[in-house]
């Protein structure tokens, strides 16, 4: 037999007993497979176990954006001498005031609260609760509150909104209703006295202005917070504002507080 030939079979026998060889040893030293710790087979009924969510803060954050998004179309309407600001602490409060600049309650600045339901749009309307309870048919006495739901029977979703409210609350001081009124002494005045219910106009529009100094009812980083007037402070500005080159238009325009205002 040719040598040549015979030396790679020699060769490949050898390869095969080291490899057994190797392959045996490796069973040694592992372990065997029935020495393994194995876990229990899951059940089929098993469920997963999960953190519990509070269903109060679920709807609050569902809500809260409800809530912004009818703030931003507030915004949208520009609504004229009504002006709003949410809460910092929470979404379904807002504060807000309402200017007045002619009729019997010329002169008028109200402050007040918009309470949005807690499952708001699915709830009835917001309630709209004036500080300082105004002279008017439409308000409770006591509570200040504006009967809201004379105009908002039933709260439609998507089709009723906040700004509509607002509306509603700046209408009532142009046009007097005294159809089933929330403060029968000022309807009764109105149809049978109108100077004295002008006399009390007057009074009520007085003590609110008052009022409007008044640290906030509620503590709130936005808090709607009014101050006298300080010309020292103004003139100050003014001389620090002088040799600034100021472009492009200002996003306060002295028109607007010009703007005659539609009457409903």
């Amino acid at each position: 037999m040719n040598p040549f030939w015979s030396m790679p079979a020699m060769s490949l026998r050898k390869r095969a007993d080291g490899k057994d060889k190797i392959a045996a040893a490796e069973k040694k030293i592992s372990p065997s497979r029935s020495n393994k710790k194995q876990l229990p087979s899951i059940p089929k009924n098993a469920v997963p176990i999960t953190m519990p969510t509070s269903p109060t803060q679920s709807v609050q954050s569902t809500n809260g954006t409800h809530a912004s998004y009818e703030f931003t179309l507030v915004v949208k309407q520009k609504l004229p001498g009504v002006y709003v600001q949410p809460l910092y602490q929470s979404a379904l409060m807002w504060f807000g005031l309402i200017f007045i600049q002619h009729g019997l309650y010329q002169d008028g600045v109200f402050t007040f609260t918009v309470y949005i339901p807690d499952n708001y749009p699915d709830d009835e309307c917001p309630r709209l609760v004036f500080d300082i309870p105004v002279f008017h048919p439409l308000v409770d006495p006591e509570s200040g509150e504006l009967d809201v739901k004379r105009a908002f029977a039933k709260w439609r979703r998507n089709h009723n909104h906040i700004w509509q409210v607002l509306m509603y609350a700046r209408r009532i001081f142009y046009k007097i209703d005294t159809n089933s009124p929330l403060n029968p002494e000022t309807a009764v005045l109105y149809e049978k006295d109108v100077q004295l219910f002008k006399t009390k106009v007057v009074e009520s529009v007085r003590l609110c202005n008052s009022h409007l100094f008044d640290q906030p009812k509620i503590e709130d980083s936005s808090a709607m917070i009014f101050s006298l007037w300080n010309p020292g402070l103004y003139d100050e500005s003014e001389e620090q504002s002088k040799g600034l080159h100021v472009s492009g238009l200002s996003w306060v325009m002295l028109a607007a507080f010009h703007k005659k205002e539609d009457t409903f």
